[in-house]
């Protein structure tokens, strides 16, 4: 992945059925914690309940063909579960004032 994608904020992988797929990227972020950087993305597919499918890889920011790296620990998944739920329950609570904002209208 060269860092020019990144810019763009789409990214293309080719998938394990050898098909190129492009991803969107959600948001990227560096953790004090573990001293990485981290990369969330979608390739817009659905799970079984139609939730849009979303991954996180580490990656080098600072390297212009930067290869997606496997999260190794569950310290790492767990900061980024917390940085996802935090973001959930933000959107959520932005929904919940816009409805309210158009429900009194």
């Amino acid at each position: 992945m060269e860092n020019k994608e990144l810019k763009k904020n789409t990214f293309e992988v080719i998938n394990d059925r050898g098909e190129k797929v492009t991803c969107h990227i959600l948001f990227t972020f560096d953790s004090e914690e573990t001293k990485k950087s981290y990369i969330v993305y979608t390739d817009d597919s659905k799970d079984e309940q139609g939730n849009t499918q979303v991954y996180a890889s580490v990656f080098h920011p600072d390297d212009p063909n930067t290869k997606l790296e496997e999260i190794e620990t569950e310290k790492e998944w767990k900061v980024i579960e917390t940085i996802l739920e935090t973001l959930q329950e933000e959107v959520k609570n932005q929904t919940n004032k816009k409805e309210e904002g158009t429900s009194s209208n």
